[in-house]
């Protein structure tokens, strides 16, 4: 290995990739747009539901009761109605998500100490957020129910209205936003698919402009051609990695608890893994176009839909589970959160590290293997 050759090759792409802006505005614009634009835009807080309430018993019980709706931030009273066709009308035209309608015996129920009962009616077209919704109104009920119990009880004279007192802690994410959840793994896909991206084209484009004949009657062997090509691209996206952390610390204040130094370590891991795949499609196919959208569609799908960045691996059939082990996302995912939520060290990412140096080095040889110094 001449790493003066070496040198020159990366220093020869380093110049190509400034002088084309394309590849500047991959590297540089998109993962800093699709940062913010998924982190603004893509939320699994659930606030402000909207809800259309018809009290048709109108006493001081059932104007309590929907008290608690008002003061809870997860509710927004729309209005209060007098007909079912006008909240089937709201929940139709999406105008509301939930219709509530308190029973003319609501009180009197109450005051008998009977059950009352409250209809919720829940568009169920978004499941997920209607899921959501369920579980705040019974919630609520819970502790409507709770409030109730302990009035009784000390009307009744009971001295320990409380046998069970939960102390709640949540640890690593005490708001339980979900940006703070979000942002770690989303940070992992754009690296993922812009590593992909940016090295598919390395040797395709070489091939296209006709100039790979003159690299390979150099002396340069294929593993410094390949080195050479794979330094820059690879220092891009430690700065691509360091503006994502300076995003997450001071525009969305992700809490970082974990230690820089191992963060970028395990990222530069990570990143020889992706960078190499890319070199890897771009050897193989030689075609710019095949080879960016054989890049997305290795990188971006698996990294977006099998890494658990959206959805968790847990629930997904067990088929799938087996494939997402094969998804380096999966692992970089699991490091990130690990570093910025909990602040946990090597001895807690063994596995995941384990893993991705395995693809790593997988992908490199395999890659070296493939390129031969030949025009056919």
């Amino acid at each position: 290995m001449n790493y003066v050759r070496v040198k020159a090759i990366a220093r020869k792409e380093f110049i190509q990739v400034v002088r084309d802006i394309r590849s500047l505005i991959l590297a540089f614009i998109i993962p800093v747009v699709l940062l913010l634009l998924f982190s603004y835009a893509l939320t699994l807080d659930v606030d402000h539901v909207r809800v259309a309430v018809w009290d048709q018993d109108g006493s001081q019980a059932s104007r309590d009761f929907l008290l608690d709706f008002r003061q809870s931030r997860y509710f927004d009273i729309t209005g209060y109605y007098d007909r079912y066709d006008r909240l089937e009308r709201l929940i139709d035209e999406g105008t509301v998500l939930m219709a509530m309608v308190v029973p003319k015996d609501f009180s009197k129920k109450l005051g008998s100490g009977r059950t009352a009962p409250v209809q919720v009616i829940v568009d169920g077209s978004d499941s997920n957020t209607a899921q959501i919704a369920v579980s705040y109104v019974e919630s609520l009920i819970q502790r409507y129910n709770a409030a109730f119990v302990t009035a009784a009880l000390r009307k009744a004279g009971a001295t320990n209205t409380r046998p069970l007192d939960m102390r709640l802690r949540v640890w690593f994410n005490q708001d339980l936003r979900s940006r703070n959840f979000v942002i770690p793994g989303l940070i992992a896909v754009i690296m993922m698919i812009i590593s992909a991206l940016l090295t598919s084209v390395t040797f395709s484009r070489e091939w296209e402009r006709g100039t790979m004949e003159q690299l390979i009657a150099t002396p340069v062997t294929s593993g410094e051609l390949i080195l050479g090509k794979f330094v820059p691209y690879f220092l891009i996206g430690i700065i691509d990695l360091a503006v994502s952390v300076v995003l997450g610390e001071y525009v969305f204040h992700v809490p970082f608890r974990g230690s820089l130094a191992l963060l970028f370590a395990l990222s530069g891991v990570f990143l020889t893994g992706a960078m190499m795949m890319g070199i890897l499609i771009s050897v193989t196919t030689r075609n710019q176009l095949v080879a960016s959208q054989f890049a997305i569609m290795v990188s971006f799908l698996p990294a977006f839909l099998l890494s658990g960045y959206m959805y968790s691996i847990a629930a997904m059939p067990k088929p799938i589970q087996v494939i997402t082990y094969i998804v380096p996302a999966r692992y970089f995912i699991r490091i990130l959160r690990g570093i910025y939520l909990k602040g946990v060290g090597m001895h807690a990412l063994a596995a995941e590290v384990i893993f991705l140096s395995i693809f790593a080095c997988f992908v490199v040889v395999v890659a070296n293997k493939r390129f031969t110094k030949k025009v056919a």
